[in-house]
């Protein structure tokens, strides 16, 4: 029996090495989850704060935004309300002077002298909207354009085909962009 006890402690002695390195090994894996678990939270709180500090960002951002589409958009209306003052302003002496020959008018029958008044508040009033870009279309004489020109009546003529022979309504570019296109008679 001797022999069988000795084989049993030697067994047992064998057995609690083994239990104890696998103890041993299940505490290591625990405590190593607990600390993954702890960075793991630790960075799971970092980027909390990180997702904070980003969403309050962005509100601010998105306050700073609004706030300026609302100046823009009165800037804009600002500008667009007032936009004319310097072309009314240029008008202001060609107003001036049509009351001026209005008033001699009545009082002076020559009608000459009316005439001649009118045709310098013409020019004059031509010079101010020349000055702000507006130029008169060539019409009579030249090829019909559909993007210049308005075809109002066409007549049979010597001339070339689609040759404007009279313009019936004047056009007008202002700057680069026809504003008016001039109706015309055209040869055909």
């Amino acid at each position: 029996m001797d022999e069988d006890n000795l084989q049993n402690i030697a067994e047992n002695e064998e057995q609690e090495p083994k239990e104890t390195e696998q103890h041993s090994t299940e505490e290591k894996l625990k405590d190593l989850e607990e600390d993954n678990a702890s960075v793991l939270e630790n960075e799971l709180e970092q980027a909390k704060a990180k997702a904070d500090e980003y969403y309050t960002h962005l509100q601010r951002l998105k306050a700073e935004f609004d706030n300026f589409r609302r100046r823009t958009v009165k800037e804009k209306e600002e500008i667009a309300k007032y936009a004319s003052e310097r072309v009314i302003m240029s008008l202001l002496p060609v107003l001036d002077n049509f009351e001026r020959a209005l008033e001699s008018a009545k009082s002076n029958q020559d009608f000459d002298a009316f005439s001649q008044g009118v045709e310098m508040i013409f020019r004059q009033l031509m010079k101010v909207l020349e000055e702000e870009g507006l130029k008169p279309i060539k019409a009579h004489g030249e090829q019909f354009d559909p993007n210049l020109h308005e075809a109002m009546f066409r007549e049979e003529s010597d001339e070339e085909e689609n040759t404007i022979l009279e313009e019936l309504q004047k056009g007008y570019y202002l700057k680069d962009k026809v504003i008016r296109p001039s109706r015309v008679k055209v040869s055909g």
